[in-house]
């Protein structure tokens, strides 16, 4: 998938650089049982009472749930504030004349910011964790990412949120990786720790980040970047075991690599408010004039086609204050209201 060494490649000699090859036990259609006691992703249904967030947009993620008291201090603290005078600079509002909006939108994140929040969400995954249960292949003293290896109490002390982030941004910067796909690395992460039935701690989430990047940069980026490039940021890293990473993380994840648009959407939002929670907000700047011109551009774009749709299936166009329509068909002379 990756490159031409890599694990999901390697039952066949000839294969596309940007799609997953699945192992042969695992290619049946739809409506037939694999072999080898392994489902296929269109036979596997959740039990009953199970809400998997990282493919059902209704189940809470789990990054919010394992961050609950910090969101809740958060919430507490701005409420104090109006109690209490509040020494720092106020925020930006809008007015009349001026408007803050901030540059990050579901559909293209700010990456600086959404690499700050994915670390956090990391970070009280490993702070509030329940087990130290975890895999061989993820275990950094087994696999080390450097050539000094790690400490011998190196599986003793949480990392702090600026680690994390540190460790991250190399990544995503050497690799010139997308925020889009930072979003879907902590889905792909979850999603992990929910199959596999372990815990994110500070002997394997190095590799465990790293594997969910190596795969959300791949399904995600039409360009992907190849396995032997990111053994050229890790330089300590052989290409056989980057390789190994990538096809243990396949496998635990049954090679389920979907991501509905409304759960992408819904990691999107619980990261902003993470975010917010703990005083990590995204900065806000006053909509200039051409941004304002695209931002109309965008919504006449999107108002004509629900027009054309509601038209097309026979229902009325209503008319507002903005936009008032004569006759409700197409094509209707159209003129501004003007309120006394």
């Amino acid at each position: 998938m990756g490159n031409k060494n890599s694990c999901c490649s390697k039952n066949s000699p000839q294969t596309d650089r940007h799609r997953v090859i699945l192992p042969i036990d695992c290619q049946s259609r739809e409506g037939e049982t694999s072999t080898n006691n392994l489902q296929h992703i269109s036979e596997r249904e959740p039990d009953d009472g199970e809400l998997d967030p990282s493919k059902d947009p209704m189940a809470k993620t789990l990054f919010m749930e394992r961050s609950k008291t910090a969101i809740e201090n958060g919430l507490i603290r701005r409420k104090s504030q109006h109690q209490i005078a509040d020494l720092r600079p106020l925020k930006k509002s809008s007015s009349c004349s001026t408007i803050y909006l901030d540059d990050s939108t579901v559909s293209q994140p700010n990456l600086k910011n959404t690499v700050k929040c994915i670390a956090l969400a990391i970070y009280y995954h490993i702070k509030s964790r329940d087990s130290e249960r975890t895999i061989d292949i993820f275990d950094e003293k087994l696999h080390p990412l450097t050539r000094d290896g790690v400490s011998d109490d190196y599986d003793k002390y949480n990392p702090e949120h600026r680690q994390i982030y540190k460790f991250i941004r190399t990544l995503f910067n050497a690799a010139q990786l997308t925020a889009e796909c930072a979003i879907t690395t902590l889905v792909y992460l979850e999603r992990l720790l929910t199959y596999a039935e372990l815990d994110i701690a500070p002997s394997n989430w190095k590799r465990i980040v790293l594997g969910a990047i190596l795969l959300a940069s791949k399904v995600w980026d039409d360009q992907a970047v190849w396995n032997v490039d990111y053994c050229q940021i890790l330089k300590e890293i052989p290409v056989k075991d980057m390789n190994e990473l990538e096809h243990e993380f396949l496998q635990l994840l049954q090679f389920n690599i979907n991501v509905p648009a409304s759960v992408y959407a819904k990691y999107y939002f619980d990261l902003r408010t993470l975010a917010e929670a703990n005083d990590l907000s995204f900065p806000s700047e006053p909509l200039s004039k051409d941004r304002a011109q695209k931002l109309e551009a965008m919504s006449r774009v999107m108002e004509d086609k629900y027009a054309a749709e509601a038209l097309k299936n026979g229902l009325k166009k209503w008319s507002s204050l903005d936009n008032i329509n004569s006759s409700g068909g197409p094509g209707a002379r159209r003129s501004i209201a003007i309120l006394s």
